[in-house]
C-alpha cells in the first residue's frame, strides 16, 4: 500500500523518481506525485490522479533537481485526487512531506495546534506537514527539531520523508509501523518502502527501526532516536538482479510468476535440502520449536491459506499441534494460549501490519517466533527470533502465486526437519528431494495446459457473477485460497466452502449454471464430495473436477498429474491461478493491479 522514493545528490532525480515509482506500483495506488528542487531556487510539484503514465505525461522537460521526493498513494483518508494526492506542501510553502501509513491522533492535533491553517486536503498527511510548518514558525525551531517534535507528538502509523525548501540538502526521513529504507551510493543517497524501486541505483541498504528519524545528505546518513542520541547501523547488500522484477516478454506479471513456481520449487531445494536429503535449516530454530508445545500460525490472505496447509504438514510430518489464525483477529481478540507456544509469521513482505502487531505482542509476551517471508531485512523478519526466505524472487502483480507455493514449501521442509529432529517416522521417510522435483515437473505439465483451462474458464466463467469452489481436508483450504484469487482480479463473487457444509445452506445459492468447482485430492472424501458435486449437478449447478491422476474418472475436466498426496496443493492451485488470470481477462480488467487492492497492507 502506497509507496515511497526519494533521492538527493543524482542529476537525473526526476527520471530515477519515475522509474522508481513505476516499480512500487504493484502495491497498489490511485494516484501519484513528485517534487523536485534544483538546489539553485527552482523546484517543481507534480502530482496527478490514476496512472502513473498520467503523472510521467504532466512532468516536462523542465522539471529537473538534484533532490526529490515521489508518492504512491492508496486512499485512506479522502478520494483519490489531486488535491490529496502526495507530496502535501505546507501552507506557506516551506515544507513538502510524503507519507505512508495512518495517523491516529490527526483530528486532535488538527483542533489543538491547526484551527487557523487553511487545509487544501482531506488527508492525514497534510495535518503532519502543516503541524511541522506550525512548530518552525511558532517554536522557532529549525526544520529538523520541528520534524523531530512533530514526531513526538503524531501517533499511528507513518513513513515520511521530508524536504525543506529553505534548505534544498537535505532530506529528512522517520518511521513508525511502516517500512522504509536507506539507500547508499557514491556520493549519493536514495530512500524507498521497498529495496526494489531503487535496485536499478545501488543495491546497499540501511534499515531504519520504529521512532528513529533519518537526516540524509549526498554524503551522509545520520540515524538517531528522538531523544537525540545517534546510532550507527551498517548497510546490507540484497543480492537481486533488477531485471528480475521486470515482465520480460510476457502480457502480465502475474502470468510470469505463475509460470515461474517449478522454478522456485527447484531453487528452494537447492537453498533448504542438501544432495543427501538432509534439510539445510538452523538446529536453534528446531530446537525451539521441539521445546514449544503447540505452533501458532498468524498469517493474512493468501499467507493464511498456506499456513492451512502447513498446519497439516507440521501434523502429519512432525506430529506437533498447530493452530492457524487470521492475524487482523488474533492481534485484538488473542484466545487462551498453551503453556509454550512457537508462534511462525507467514507473509510474503515481511511487512504486513495485522501479523506485525501480533508480533510486538508476542515479543512482548517473550514467546519465541520464525518469520517466513520473501522480502530480506523487512520488518518481521528482523523483530522475530529466526527468519526462512521463500527465495522466490520479485512477486510484483497483486494477487500472489508463486509466494504461495513457496510459503507451503519451506513450510514443508520445516515440517520435515522438525519430524526427524524429533524422531517421527513419516518425516524419517520422507524423501524430500524425489517428492519436490515431482512436484515441479507435475507443475510444468500443468503449465503446459493452458489453453485447456482457457476453455474451461470461458465455458464455465465469462458471464457468471458468482462461483464456487468446494473440496474437503486440504481440498477445502486449498478452495479457499482459489476462491481468492477469482474474487481478487475476476471481481467474481467467489467463495470456498468445506463440501460438507453444502447442505447446511450454502447450496440454497445454487441456481442453473451455478459454477461449482470442486478439488479432489484427498482418498479418504473423494467419493464424500463427488456426491456433493451430484447434489449440486441435481440443482442446475455447471461442475468442474479437479482431481489427481489416481483418482480421475470419465468426465473429469483437470487431471494433476500424481504426486505425495500431502503435496497435492501445490499442484491443485496452478488451475485455480490460472483460472482466476483468464477469467480477468476475458472480463477485460487490470490483470496485475485489480481495483482496491494493495499487495503489501501495511496499515491495519
Amino acid at each position: 500500500m502506497c509507496g515511497i522514493v526519494g533521492v538527493i545528490g543524482k542529476e537525473d532525480t526526476t527520471e530515477i523518481l519515475l522509474n522508481g515509482l513505476e516499480k512500487l506500483a504493484y502495491r497498489g495506488y490511485d494516484s501519484a506525485g513528485i517534487y523536485v528542487n534544483s538546489q539553485s531556487g527552482r523546484d517543481y510539484l507534480v502530482k496527478e490522479p490514476g496512472k502513473i503514465s498520467v503523472l510521467k505525461a504532466a512532468v516536462g522537460p523542465e522539471v529537473q533537481g538534484t533532490i526529490g521526493v515521489g508518492h504512491t498513494r492508496w486512499a485512506t483518508h479522502g478520494v483519490a485526487s489531486q488535491a490529496n494526492a502526495h507530496p502535501h506542501v505546507s501552507e506557506d510553502g516551506r515544507f513538502y512531506l510524503v507519507h505512508n501509513g495512518v495517523l491516529t491522533n490527526y483530528a486532535e492535533l488538527r483542533a489543538t495546534y491547526l484551527s487557523q491553517v487553511n487545509f487544501a486536503s482531506e488527508t492525514d498527511t497534510e495535518v503532519a506537514v502543516q503541524l511541522i510548518a506550525y512548530l518552525a514558525k511558532t517554536e522557532q525551531l529549525s526544520a529538523k527539531e520541528a520534524f523531530r517534535k512533530a514526531l513526538t507528538l503524531i501517533e499511528g502509523s507513518y513513513a515520511f520523508v521530508m524536504i525543506d525548501r529553505n534548505d534544498p540538502e537535505t532530506l529528512y526521513v522517520a518511521k513508525n509501523k511502516s517500512p522504509l529504507l536507506i539507500g547508499v551510493g557514491a556520493d549519493f543517497n536514495v530512500v524507498c518502502s521497498d529495496a526494489l524501486a531503487m535496485l536499478n541505483e545501488t543495491k546497499d541498504f540501511i534499515e531504519i527501526h520504529d521512532r528513529e528519524m533519518v537526516t540524509l545528505k549526498k554524503d551522509k546518513v545520520e540515524i538517531e532516536d528522538l531523544d537525540g542520541t545517534f546510532i550507527h547501523r551498517d548497510s546490507y547488500h540484497v543480492d537481486m538482479d533488477a531485471s528480475a522484477a521486470g515482465k520480460g516478454t510476457y502480457p502480465h506479471y502475474m502470468l510470469k510468476e505463475v509460470d515461474e513456481q517449478p522454478a522456485v520449487m527447484r531453487r528452494l531445494l537447492t537453498e533448504y535440502v542438501d544432495d543427501a536429503g538432509q534439510m539445510k535449516i538452523d538446529p536453534a530454530i528446531l530446537k525451539a520449536i521441539d521445546d514449544a508445545d503447540r505452533i501458532y500460525i498468524v498469517a493474512a490472505g493468501t499467507s493464511y491459506h498456506a499456513g492451512l496447509i502447513g498446519q497439516s504438514l507440521f501434523e502429519k510430518l512432525a506430529e506437533k499441534p498447530v493452530e492457524v489464525h487470521v492475524a487482523s483477529e488474533f492481534g485484538y481478540h488473542m484466545p487462551i494460549l498453551s503453556k509454550k507456544p512457537f508462534f511462525i509469521f507467514l507473509t510474503q513482505s515481511g511487512e504486513t501490519a495485522d501479523s506485525r502487531q501480533v508480533l510486538v505482542q508476542t515479543n512482548r509476551l517473550g514467546y519465541p517466533s520464525l518469520t517466513i517471508t520473501n522480502s530480506q531485512g523487512s520488518t518481521l523478519s528482523r523483530e522475530a527470533n529466526y527468519t526462512l526466505l521463500l527465495h522466490a524472487g520479485p512477486e510484483i502483480a497483486v494477487a500472489s502465486t508463486k509466494a504461495y507455493t513457496a510459503q507451503i514449501a519451506v513450510e514443508l521442509f520445516l515440517a520435515v526437519a522438525l519430524g526427524r529432529h524429533t524422531a517421527i517416522k513419516a518425516a524419517q521417510d520422507f524423501d524430500v528431494n524425489h517428492e519436490l522435483a515431482l512436484v515441479a515437473t507435475g507443475m510444468e505439465t500443468l503449465l503446459s495446459e493452458k489453453q485447456a483451462i482457457e476453455d474451461f474458464t470461458t465455458m464455465y466463467l465469462k458471464t457468471t457473477r458468482n462461483a464456487f469452489y468446494i473440496g474437503r481436508g486440504e481440498d477445502y483450504a486449498l478452495s479457499l485460497e482459489a476462491a481468492l484469487k477469482l474474487k481478487e482480479i475476476s471481481y467474481i463473487q467467489a467463495e470456498g466452502f468445506a463440501a460438507g457444509e453444502l447442505k447446511h445452506g450454502t447450496i440454497a445459492l445454487i441456481e442453473d449454471g451455478t459454477p461449482v468447482m470442486a478439488f479432489l485430492t484427498d482418498a479418504k472424501t473423494i467419493d464424500h464430495t463427488r456426491g456433493n458435486l451430484q447434489e449440486v449437478r441435481a440443482r442446475g449447478a455447471k461442475t468442474l473436477t479437479i482431481v489427481s491422476e489416481d483418482h480421475a474418472q470419465a468426465g473429469d475436466q483437470v487431471v494433476l498429474p500424481n504426486v505425495n498426496p500431502l503435496l497435492a496443493p501445490l499442484l491443485g492451485i496452478i488451475p485455480g491461478q490460472l483460472i482466476a488470470y483468464y477469467a480477468s481477462l476475458q472480463r477485460g480488467y487490470d490483470v496485475d493491479q485489480p481495483r482496491n487492492l494493495a499487495k503489501s497492507v501495511t496499515v491495519e
